[in-house]
């Protein structure tokens, strides 16, 4: 079964709206220098949304590419790409507005 372009990119919104909010929820104000392990952290952070990124955008067009439906694959990239411009967009003009 193939998962619709628009929910791919509806699910990498809502990861990235997880890992602000809860980035956002562990900030205080006067928290301590950590050393090491605050790069370690973020670094680790970054690999983490990179590989669920990778997921959400690629594994539906790759394997269509690969059961030899390359058009196919295309346009269901092009798609979850375009939906998820979309949503940046609509937190764009949302920003400007609250500006």
């Amino acid at each position: 079964m193939k998962i619709n372009p628009f929910f791919n990119a509806l699910g990498a919104l809502a990861y990235i709206l997880l890992v602000v909010g809860i980035i956002s929820a562990l900030q205080s104000p006067n928290t301590p220098d950590k050393g090491i392990l605050a790069p370690v952290f973020l670094l680790s952070l970054f690999v983490l949304s990179a590989a669920v990124m990778a997921f959400l955008f690629f594994y539906q067009p790759f394997k269509l590419y690969f059961d030899n439906n390359k058009k196919e694959a295309f346009v269901y990239f092009m798609k979850t790409v375009g939906y998820f411009a979309c949503y940046v967009a609509i937190f764009f003009a949302v920003l400007l507005y609250l500006a």
